[in-house]
């Protein structure tokens, strides 16, 4: 457990270090051309054009950087405080300050953040301009003068250090060992922490001496990954093999690598691999003297050239560590895939992805196997979840009344993925779920939902079975569904059981929060809190709409006494993997007592108007009046 978090936090470090940098890319990539082309051996040497070189990487980037992850602690007022203790270093220092930049902007965007939540309701009306502009003058000035004395030549004595580590690594061949640390760094998604925290500032202050860096191609070295591409459109099998081609062209023109790590993952000694192509590829670029004048982002091969110097001998080592990167690690990934017995589950292997992620993958879809047509003459629609209790109650509940109000015969029910009937024609699950939905049912037609509770999949699936639905005869079944219980929703949702104005470091703490009411209500077991937390890490209980339903597993179902839920209103929001929550239902379901007041909720829950009025309720009753209304 403490390894996993220490990971997520690596994670997030690296995440929040790519996010200053990569919306200023462009600015990299502006500083990059001019020095490839007007530098004195550049291709159109230009001595007034190349003063620009210098200004763009000391001031311009830093700067950028300093304002960006100032922004993204405290919005504009942030930026500015950030960018403004960002000079401190900057002058204070004779290299381009990209790490200090990353230190001072967001602690800038921190400190104002700070001063406006003390001084929030005490500044009176009419001084509110001259307060705000003051407070950020003078903090930032203050954070500038201490970067200056401090933070600057502390960060000058760090990155000289590192420079020299590189440097004694390159003179004594040992370079090529980097790659046992990155390739596996990647696949972990804690490269952002290694690339943009340690590689690119260092690479940067090699380029203003050397005119170029060998550290930026490290991490953003294809080759690697193509090469694994490569062993499985040859070797793999199923689907794997035939998406690896598709997989392959994302990857290398692309510059998308987390299109490559579930093939990894599918068979973990592939890593191998990966290691010994970027170890060769590395000595390729260090024996042919390879390197980037600029950083290559995304890591495609047309980045990496346009970075190249323009010169013979600089494309000949960079193409040729790209090359034999790519060979040895298809030769390397062809014997592990000739040789393993491991089954390909493609579809779990990128599952496993954005669980290490920490967060949704872009190209996860990639991998997701393709649907044919939505079948003629539906009769039976079934939302799946872990647990049939939470999410995919909510979710038929809401498509069941768009049925009712499409004048469509169809029954739409919710169950446990275990439990989806082998006649199901139509299946609905969240997205990390749907591999485990096609193995119950291959033969259905399987949807795919971010939002179970205003997903735009729901009204497109309406308006194809509007054209192609015919009435069925099963009128019966129009009824099977959540609300299916004869028991009175008396007592479910208890006055006592609802808190205002809570606040929550992390989704764990608040998950807890929620299972000690129902551990105290007497509604669960004690072992069904740590039950909740699993269900949410094995895919997130978030429901779309500020809302999320934390609730226990499948096998949690027998720690279950009665049905209870739980309504915790989070005014500023808890983080649940990068979406903001502010209400949450904890939830206990026994015997599907539980499933019509849930249907209410989610009813309710679907109108934003609703959730506001919730998140701004001034006492337990008028939340359960909004709730009830519905």
């Amino acid at each position: 457990m403490a390894q996993s978090n220490i990971k997520v936090a690596v994670q997030k470090f690296g995440n929040f270090l790519s996010s200053m940098v990569m919306p200023n890319i462009g600015a990299f990539i502006a500083w990059g051309l001019i020095t490839a082309l007007f530098i004195p051996t550049g291709f159109f040497s230009n001595e007034s054009l190349a003063k620009l070189v210098d200004p763009m990487v000391k001031y311009l980037l830093p700067l950028l950087i300093g304002y960006t992850g100032g922004k993204l602690v405290h919005d504009q007022r942030g930026g500015v405080v950030g960018a403004i203790a960002t000079m401190g270093v900057i002058v204070g220092s004779d290299i381009p300050m990209f790490l200090g930049a990353m230190i001072m902007g967001p602690l800038g965007g921190y400190i104002i953040k700070k001063f406006d939540q003390f001084i929030e309701g005490k500044v009176k009306t009419g001084f509110e301009m001259l307060i705000n502009n003051f407070s950020a003058g003078i903090l930032g000035g203050i954070l500038a003068i201490l970067a200056f004395l401090g933070v600057s030549p502390a960060v000058d004595g760090f990155t000289g250090a590192l420079v020299v580590g590189v440097d004694w690594m390159v003179a004594h061949g040992l370079l090529p060992l980097t790659s046992i640390l990155i390739e596996p760094a990647k696949i972990l998604f804690l490269n952002n922490a290694i690339n943009h925290g340690i590689l690119s500032p260092i690479g940067a202050e090699q380029i203003r001496t050397n005119g170029q860096s060998i550290l930026l191609l490290l991490e953003t070295n294809p080759g690697p990954g193509l090469g694994i591409l490569l062993a499985y459109c040859f070797f793999g099998k199923g689907t794997a093999k035939q998406s690896a081609p598709g997989a392959a062209i994302i990857h290398f023109i692309g510059g998308i690598h987390e299109i490559y790590f579930p093939y990894v993952l599918m068979r973990p000694l592939l890593i191998i691999a990966a290691i010994l192509g970027g170890m060769s590829g590395v000595f390729t670029f260090v024996l042919l003297g390879g390197g980037l004048q600029a950083v290559a982002s995304p890591g495609s091969i047309l980045a990496i050239l346009a970075a190249t110097p323009g010169n013979a001998g600089s494309y000949v080592a960079n193409i040729s560590g790209v090359l034999v990167a790519a060979i040895v690690s298809f030769i390397v990934g062809s014997l592990i895939l000739k040789t393993g017995k491991q089954p390909e589950d493609l579809d779990e292997a990128a599952r496993k992805m954005q669980e290490m992620k920490g967060k949704k993958s872009s190209v996860a879809g990639s991998f997701t196997k393709q649907q044919g047509e939505v079948p003629a003459s539906v009769q039976k629609i079934v939302f799946a979840c872990d647990a049939g209790m939470g999410s995919s109650a909510m979710g038929a509940s809401l498509l069941r009344k768009k049925v009712k109000q499409a004048n469509l015969n169809i029954s739409v029910t919710n169950t446990a993925i275990s439990n989806i009937p082998s006649d199901a024609q139509i299946v609905i699950t969240q997205k990390e779920l749907t591999p485990r939905a096609q193995n119950k049912v291959p033969d259905a037609y399987h949807i795919s939902v971010d939002n179970f509770l205003s997903s735009p999949e729901y009204d497109k699936l309406i308006d194809q079975l509007k054209n192609d639905h015919t009435t069925s005869k099963a009128e019966e079944e129009k009824k099977v569904s959540a609300e299916n219980n004869t028991d009175s929703n008396d007592g479910l949702l208890k006055e006592e059981n609802v808190f205002l104005n809570q606040h929550f470091s992390s989704k764990e703490e608040a998950i807890r929060f929620a299972g000690s009411v129902l551990v105290k209500g007497g509604y669960v077991e004690e072992n069904y809190v740590e039950a909740m937390i699993e269900r949410d890490n094995m895919t997130s209980t978030y429901m779309g709409n500020d809302v999320a339903i934390p609730h226990g597993t499948e096998e949690a179902k027998k720690n279950v006494l009665r049905s209870g839920f739980t309504v915790i209103q989070v005014p500023e929001g808890v983080d649940f993997d990068g979406e903001k929550v502010r209400l949450i239902f904890g939830i206990a379901g026994k015997d599907g007592t539980h499933l019509e007041i849930l249907s209410g909720i989610a009813i309710t829950c679907s109108d934003m108007d609703n959730i506001e009025k919730m998140v701004h309720a001034k006492s337990a009753k008028e939340l359960m009046t909004i709730i009830q209304r519905n």
